[in-house]
């Protein structure tokens, strides 16, 4: 028997120096004709033999394929009656839709977007330098398992660190590495038990964190942020018996404000009285760029309700993957026993690296050095929109440009990347964007001299 027509028309010349294997080009051939109706519902194919002599093959190259079709339930083995085309062949699976990130988020550091370091700042040389080194002595090394708080050596570099940037006195045993501050922050709702809770967050707040709290189960609590941080009054009237506050006192975002002395005293007051507790979010607390800078509120918390989380994106980039918390002495043992669980072990050669950084006074030193360039280049950004877009400060590395009317910011901010550039929607930070103020949030650490007029002109050219 030789093939029919129809299969004679459908199957390609065998392409023996193809990378495809024999059999898996005559299983993508029938595919393709049975997907596309060119072969019918129920049509019998070939015996094994007779397309093995038609081609040139193989019988258990073929047989192969007619496997591999089955299993994907498009033919049907049915004995001595041959193979026949499956009678209900599945509809074929929908091709991937690689769809844009939301709100106008980028894929990649534009100007303007957010969130990112000075990708032109970075110690890469040296950084790679270290993580070469750490390697190699982590290949050399007896294999053990690994602290799931992270490396001893690298907490107590951060408990250092945290003593001269942030004024907060802790031990390494009170600190657990991790992967982020989503990783952090993860880990602080599952020990803190927030499901079905009040927690109160602040208004317009971090995006992430009101998604975490919402994930996690807790009953999101809104307290709007004024010229002083954190209303806590209004936080008490909302919800007094709350079972935690996430607040960011010395770094608000998007707002710039720093909380002040007495709304400090007065949130660490209500904690204390309702037995809640504090999270604060502390990226960017050692990144501030006016003097002095504020110490954490962690540094006045002597009744242990803070918890404070902080991460290193900031300084060496997303790359790092490394972030800490730092737990109250009464609840230390609890995120040990949940990072067990719960924490993936962080990459032990960077966490090597990052502790001979610390050790060694490169991590402040480039600290210094990144504030001073933030300043610069806020300065700079600010300069060449002056007369041109109406800017207002904002936490602490980014401007913020106000949209008259109702002006849809996440519209614009998508229509941004197609112009090459990357702000973010103002809106999206508060809980009812329909009352929002709207704007676009425009990061500056990404900003040099070699894309600055090239950004300006593209931002002008958006809001006009």
């Amino acid at each position: 028997m030789t093939c029919s027509p129809a299969i004679r028309d459908i199957l390609p010349g065998i392409e023996r120096s193809s990378a495809s294997s024999i059999s898996g080009q005559i299983a993508a051939a029938l595919r393709s004709a049975i997907r596309e109706g060119r072969l019918a519902p129920g049509a019998r194919l070939p015996s094994w033999n007779d397309l093995a002599d038609q081609l040139g093959v193989a019988r258990g190259t073929v047989r192969a394929a007619y496997d591999t079709l089955a299993d994907e339930l498009l033919v049907v083995p049915a004995g001595a009656s041959g193979t026949r085309v499956f009678r209900d062949v599945p509809p074929p699976a929908p091709a991937p839709v690689i769809e844009r990130p939301p709100d106008g988020i980028s894929a990649e550091p534009l100007p303007f977007t957010p969130g990112i370091p000075a990708q032109d700042a970075l110690p890469a040389k040296l950084w790679s330098r270290l993580c070469a080194r750490a390697a190699r002595r982590d290949a050399a090394s007896l294999v053990a398992e690994t602290d799931p708080r992270g490396s001893a050596t690298l907490r107590k570099e951060i408990a250092a660190v945290l003593g001269i940037t942030r004024s907060v006195s802790c031990t390494p045993d009170q600190i657990v590495v991790t992967s982020g501050y989503r990783n952090s922050l993860w880990l602080t709702m599952q020990v803190l038990e927030v499901a079905g809770k009040k927690a109160w967050h602040e208004d317009p707040g971090c995006p992430v964190t009101r998604k975490a709290l919402c994930l996690a189960g807790a009953d999101l609590v809104p307290v709007p942020v004024d010229e002083q941080g954190l209303v806590v009054d209004r936080g008490v009237a909302l919800a007094p018996a709350a079972r935690l506050a996430i607040v960011s006192p010395t770094s608000q975002a998007p707002t710039g404000v720093v909380l002040s002395e007495g709304r400090r005293l007065d949130l660490l007051d209500w904690a204390e009285r309702n037995d809640a507790w504090i999270v604060e979010d502390d990226r960017l607390g050692g990144l501030q760029l006016a003097r002095p800078s504020v110490p954490a509120l962690a540094a006045h918390d002597a009744l242990g309700r803070v918890i404070l989380i902080g991460a290193f994106d900031a300084v060496l980039g997303t790359g790092a993957g490394l972030g800490y918390l730092v737990a109250p002495e009464a609840l230390a043992d609890r995120f040990a026993r949940a990072a067990a669980v719960l924490n993936p072990a962080s990459d032990t050669i960077t966490q090597s690296a990052l502790a001979v950084f610390i050790a060694d006074g490169h991590y402040l030193r480039h600290l210094r050095q990144m504030r001073r360039l933030y300043r610069e280049r806020k300065g700079a950004l600010a300069a060449s929109l002056h007369h041109r877009v109406t800017v207002e400060d904002a936490a602490p590395l980014a401007l913020t440009a106000p949209l008259a009317g109702r002006a849809d910011d996440v519209v614009l901010a998508r229509r941004a990347l197609d112009l090459g550039i990357g702000p973010l929607p103002l809106s999206t930070w508060y809980h009812d964007r329909s009352t929002a103020r709207p704007g676009l949030l425009l990061g500056l650490t990404n900003m040099h001299a070699g894309n600055l007029g090239f950004a300006c002109d593209r931002l002008l050219e958006l809001l006009c």
